[in-house]
C-alpha cells in the first residue's frame, strides 16, 4: 500500500484563561452553552426541567435568552450537566454548526435527540482543535475548493464523482496503487478525524458524518465500524468524498450518497489499477489477497466486479449469497482496527502531547475551554505511534 506522511506539528505560545464565578457567569450566560450541554448529555427540554423542578418553558426562555438561571439553578445545571459552571459563560469561541451544514449517511433513520447530540460533539471537537491551535501549529487544510470553512462552487467536472476521486488521488500524490493508511493521509492533509465516544447502540444508528462548515474539515467515525477495518476505512473515503463533492450541498438526499460511495470506490480502489487484478470468475482466494493488498471488503470487491462487467447480476448475487454463508461460519471474520494504527485518529492527541510537553496542562487547557478534564481525555483519545515532531525556535 502506499505510504503516507504524518502529519507535522509544530509549537506555538501557550496561553491561560481564568475561571469566572457563578455570579459572573449569570451576569454573561450563553444560551447556546446550555443548548449545547443539554444535547450532549442526551436529554430534552422536559427532562432538564424536570431535574431541577422547573417548568419546560422555564428551560425554554434560558436556551432562547429570554430570561437567565440564577446562580442557585446555574450551578444545579452544572452538576446535572456534568460541566463547570464556566461553562455557561459567554466570550469563548463557539462553533455555529447544525444538522443542515452536517453530512449523515443514516440522517432519515436518525431520531432528533441523536443527531442533535452528535452535532454538538462536532461543535466540541472543533473548540478543542481551536484550543490546540493557539499553542501547534497543525498541518495546513490541503482539499481542493476548501477555504476557511467555506467550499467553493463545483464545475460541472467536478462533481462527478470518479473524476474528482482521480483529481485527488493526482492532488495528494498518492500514485495508483492502494492507500496503507487513509486515516493518517487524510489528517495530514489538515482534515481532522475524531471516534464518535457514544455508545455503540446510538452510534450504529448514527454511522460517520462530516462536514465543511468549520475552519477546518472535520470527520467523525463511530465505534461500530471500528470493528471492521475495511468497513471502517470505506466509511472514512465515503466522507472524504463528501467533503470533495457536497460542501454546498444540503445533507440527507440518496443521489448524494450514492455519489460519495462512488467516490470512495474509486479513490480506495482506482478503476485501472484494481480491473487488471480482479478476477473474470467468482474466486475468493483471489479476492481475500486483494481485500488484505487494498485494504477494501470483499464485499466491495465483488461490487467492483460486478461494476466492471466482469460478473454478471446473478453470478454476483449468487457470490454475495456464498460470502455471507461463509460468514456464517467464521470465515472473513471482521479485523478491528485495534491492529491498524495508521487508521486511528491521532492528530488532537498528538497536538495535545506536543502542548503538554512544552508548558501546558490539561488542567489549564480544562480551564480554558471550561470543560471537566475528562472530556478532553475521552476526545482525543489515545494515540499510537507518535511522529517526530517539529518545534517553532
Amino acid at each position: 500500500m502506499t505510504k503516507t506522511d504524518d502529519p507535522q506539528l509544530f509549537l506555538l505560545q501557550p496561553r491561560a484563561s481564568a475561571a469566572p464565578g457563578p455570579e459572573e457567569v449569570v451576569n454573561a450566560f450563553d444560551p447556546a452553552r446550555l443548548t449545547q450541554a443539554r444535547r450532549l448529555a442526551g436529554m430534552t427540554k422536559k427532562e432538564l426541567s424536570d431535574h431541577l423542578n422547573v417548568t419546560p418553558a422555564a428551560v425554554g426562555q434560558y436556551e432562547s435568552g429570554v430570561s437567565r438561571p440564577r446562580p442557585d439553578v446555574l450551578m444545579r445545571l452544572a452538576e446535572l450537566l456534568g460541566v463547570p459552571t464556566a461553562f455557561f459563560a459567554a466570550g469563548r469561541p463557539h462553533a455555529p454548526l447544525d444538522a443542515s451544514a452536517t453530512h449523515f449517511r443514516k440522517l432519515r433513520s436518525m431520531r432528533v435527540f441523536q443527531r442533535d447530540r452528535a452535532v454538538a460533539f462536532a461543535s466540541q471537537v472543533w473548540e478543542l482543535t481551536h484550543a490546540l491551535e493557539r499553542r501547534v501549529q497543525l498541518p495546513l487544510v490541503d482539499l481542493p475548493g476548501f477555504a476557511g470553512g467555506e467550499v467553493a462552487t463545483q464545475t460541472e467536472d467536478s462533481i462527478d464523482p470518479i473524476g474528482a476521486a482521480r483529481a485527488l488521488r493526482r492532488h495528494w500524490g498518492v500514485g495508483r496503487g492502494p492507500i496503507a493508511h487513509l486515516v493518517r493521509l487524510m489528517e495530514s492533509r489538515g482534515i481532522v478525524v475524531a471516534m464518535l465516544p457514544f455508545e455503540r447502540n446510538e452510534a450504529k444508528r448514527i454511522d460517520a458524518f462530516s462536514t465543511t462548515r468549520l475552519p477546518r474539515p472535520l470527520v467523525v467515525l463511530t465505534p461500530d465500524r471500528a470493528d471492521d477495518i475495511y468497513r471502517y476505512r470505506f466509511s472514512a473515503a465515503h466522507e472524504l468524498g463528501h467533503l470533495v463533492l457536497h460542501g454546498d450541498t444540503n445533507p440527507g438526499d440518496s443521489q448524494i450518497e450514492r455519489e460519495a460511495d462512488a467516490f470512495a470506490a474509486e479513490f480506495l480502489t482506482p478503476r485501472a489499477s484494481i480491473a487488471p487484478n480482479l478476477p473474470s470468475r467468482v474466486d475468493f482466494a483471489v479476492l481475500a489477497r486483494l481485500q488484505v493488498e487494498w485494504g477494501v471488503s470483499i464485499h466491495s470487491l465483488l461490487y467492483r466486479c460486478r461494476e466492471l462487467g466482469l460478473f454478471s447480476a446473478p453470478t454476483a448475487s449468487r457470490a454475495f449469497q456464498r460470502l455471507n454463508a461463509m460468514r456464517g461460519q467464521g470465515m472473513f471474520a471482521d479485523e478491528s482496527i485495534a491492529g491498524y494504527p495508521g487508521e486511528r485518529p491521532v492528530l488532537l492527541a498528538r497536538a495535545f502531547g506536543l502542548a503538554t510537553q512544552h508548558g501546558t496542562s490539561l488542567a489549564e487547557l480544562a480551564a480554558e475551554l471550561a470543560w471537566p478534564p475528562d472530556r478532553i481525555r475521552e476526545l482525543i483519545g489515545s494515540g499510537a505511534d507518535r511522529p517526530k515532531l517539529h518545534l517553532v525556535l
